[in-house]
């Protein structure tokens, strides 16, 4: 509630005042600056980090965490503009998702090419620490965000057993996720066992008809 205040019930608009939010990472907290905001701030996914580390420092794959050297990098490479950097972010994104990618990439698709100094050393085989996958399916990150999902699908309040029904795992996970989403202010509690995102009213019925 005291951060809700801080802020006037808005979602603060800085990455310094979202990374203080409760459950908001580095990721979330640039992509919400960057792209709703319009701040100038580095998104760095696993696709912008894999696309730097070939087209700048000539690895085939990024380290298998984020180091604090890209975080630089990537920052030093965003535009001034914050408009440009924000274009930039969604560019270099959507290069890794579409065309530098992890197995098979289409470097002859590739606008950077010409550029890219992983391609100039031959598209050396990665050589670093080994990568492990990433946990999801069945995790508490997965339910948390099926549980989102399904609220942000309706502009009306959800009750338990709706939102139970968003996620078939084991009602125990489910209502653990939901408690935790609730303590870190991402979901509303409302009277009747129903929950909906924070700040979302409902609408009258029969709007939109």
């Amino acid at each position: 509630m005291a951060i809700v205040q801080r802020h006037g019930g808005d979602v603060p608009d800085t990455s310094a005042d979202l990374l203080a939010l409760p459950g908001v990472g580095t990721y979330t907290a640039a992509a919400v600056s960057a792209f709703a905001f319009g701040r100038r701030a580095p998104v760095v996914d696993t696709n912008v980090r894999r696309v730097l580390a070939r087209v700048v420092n000539g690895a085939a794959q990024a380290a298998p965490s984020l180091t604090r050297a890209e975080m630089d990098l990537a920052e030093a490479l965003l535009p001034q503009d914050p408009y440009q950097a924000r274009t930039w972010g969604v560019a270099v994104m959507e290069m890794g998702a579409l065309v530098c990618l992890a197995r098979s990439p289409r470097c002859g698709a590739c606008p950077v090419s010409d550029l890219c100094a992983w391609q100039q050393a031959g598209r050396p085989a990665y050589d670093g620490p080994p990568r492990r996958a990433q946990a999801w399916h069945g995790t508490d990150r997965q339910c948390r965000g099926a549980i989102l999902a399904r609220l942000r699908a309706t502009s009306l309040p959800v009750t338990t057993g709706e939102l139970g029904g968003a996620w078939s795992a084991g009602s125990d996970q489910s209502e653990r996720c939901l408690a935790s989403l609730v303590e870190d202010g991402l979901v509303e509690p409302l009277p009747g066992s129903r929950y909906r995102l924070p700040g979302r009213r409902a609408e009258p019925e029969g709007a939109g008809a």
